[in-house]
């Protein structure tokens, strides 16, 4: 009787070990499924961000779109796609033409420097001004101050020919032009504050609608086109006097010296 009561005890044994592996290896092959599972998951969470930053650096950004949508060109334009700005009322056949960039501390130099001179010119009907626009300083140094800057100057044209020349004057004074390196002109609350210095664009919401919602992008878009299009304009300000390139002037006296040399004024 002992020895028949010590076999069935060694067979419950064996019996509750053989049940407890059991269970043990169902608990690992759930563990590894779970485990499997979440690599499933994890990886398909990475293979979808992957996809979803793929699908967004493929996104044209703002200004790829704007080169590519319908120009809206402000009044005082000409030309195909509004890009041709000239502005004087003389019937004289003489044209100051500039072209600057918003971003250049050259061109802020220049305007500083001898603007109010080179506008009075114009009044006075010596010449007409011309003016072509670009943006190269984005691509040099990044950013998108120059093209924010010069489709706040569409919507300055738009307001009015004095609007334009006058909001380029502040874009370029000593107080508000940042430096080449910072990107201040990208800012929309930025182009306001600098307009509300400006008589004819100070709290003018039509104007400052314009500038938030990016009525003119497209067309600086192709303002810009056309800077980059001109052979001979291989940096900023360039000036051409009756289309042809003249040294820059540092003072009026220069600038006076340039327009005496090219006939148009004695």
């Amino acid at each position: 009787m002992s020895k028949r009561n010590s076999q069935a005890a060694k067979s419950a044994a064996r019996e509750r070990l053989r049940a407890e592996r059991e269970r043990q290896a169902k608990r690992e092959k759930a563990k590894r499924q779970i485990i499997v599972a979440g690599s499933i998951v994890a990886v398909l969470a990475i293979a979808g961000g992957i996809g979803y930053a793929v699908v967004q650096g493929n996104e044209p950004s703002g200004w790829e779109k704007a080169a590519e949508a319908k120009v809206v060109a402000p009044a005082n334009t000409s030309g195909k796609n509004g890009t041709t700005v000239t502005i004087g009322e003389s019937r004289t056949d003489n044209v100051v033409h500039l072209y600057e960039d918003p971003r250049c501390p050259a061109c802020a130099s220049f305007e500083q420097n001898i603007g109010e001179t080179v506008n009075k010119g114009m009044k006075d009907g010596d010449y007409k001004l011309s003016f072509t626009l670009g943006t190269f300083l984005d691509g040099n140094l990044g950013g998108e101050g120059s093209k924010n800057a010069l489709s706040a100057l569409g919507a300055a044209l738009n307001v009015s020919t004095d609007a334009f020349l006058d909001y380029k004057a502040a874009l370029y004074s000593a107080e508000y032009h940042p430096s080449e390196s910072t990107d201040e002109f990208a800012k929309d609350d930025y182009l306001i504050k600098v307009a509300n210095t400006v008589d004819a664009l100070k709290n003018n919401k039509k104007f400052q609608d314009a500038v938030k919602k990016g009525t003119y992008d497209a067309w600086a878009m192709k303002m810009s086109d056309s800077f980059q299009n001109t052979d001979d304009v291989q940096s900023t300000p360039t000036i051409k006097i009756n289309d042809k390139v003249i040294e820059n002037p540092g003072t009026v006296a220069e600038w006076q010296k340039a327009l005496k040399d090219a006939g148009v004024t004695k």
